[in-house]
């Protein structure tokens, strides 16, 4: 099923999603309205394109933390959504909602993925929890695959890369595995 199908069977509505597949769809529905300013997302408001917003962030944060998807971990396909997302948002509206949300569900993700225990969605992607009060905060028993694949994305970000997920990702990973362009960044952020 297409991105443009699921607007059009479900309306994105998190309410009608039913797994992490369709969450994964619906996120695709937000990327083409940040890059387009156009679709149901963006419906009964002035959207630019290649422009994240409040209004975009907060979708992201229902479909994430939709009652059918509430208990299972972020999969591999939704964090790519959201990797997509990131890259697609030339400009920042958003006060940060956004990164901070993807951050914390790239992480949620890459723990579950290597069998970590995970708080549910509504819990570790709130905006008053933080990151560090869930999160693995060193790289014992964080599969490597996963940690590879998360700097691979990282990697191919036509954006800046999220401080706070570039900031985990060196925890987890340590610094050599990064971009040595991305070196001074990270020391930036006093690492």
């Amino acid at each position: 099923m297409t991105a443009a199908a699921l607007a059009d069977e479900i309306g994105i509505e998190p309410t009608r999603i039913s797994d992490r597949y369709t969450a994964a769809l619906a996120l695709g529905v937000v990327r083409d309205g940040v890059i387009t300013g156009e679709g149901p997302t963006t419906r009964g408001r002035v959207h630019f394109s290649r422009t994240l917003d409040d209004a975009d962030a907060a979708w992201c944060a229902r479909i994430l933390t939709a009652t059918a998807v509430e208990n299972l971990p972020i999969s591999r396909a939704e964090a790519e959504a959201l990797f997509e997302i990131n890259a697609a948002a030339a400009e920042r509206k958003d006060d940060g909602r956004f990164d901070d949300l993807f951050a914390k569900a790239v992480v949620h993700h890459a723990a579950a993925a290597s069998g970590l225990p995970v708080p549910a969605r509504s819990v570790a992607l709130a905006p008053d929890t933080a990151i560090e009060s869930w999160a693995p905060t060193r790289a014992v028993g964080v599969d490597t695959e996963v940690l590879e694949w998360i700097s691979r994305q990282m990697r191919g970000s036509a954006r800046p890369n999220n401080h706070t997920l570039m900031r985990m990702v060196a925890t987890l990973i340590g610094v050599a595995t990064l971009p040595l362009i991305q070196l001074p960044k990270v020391f930036d952020l006093g690492m």
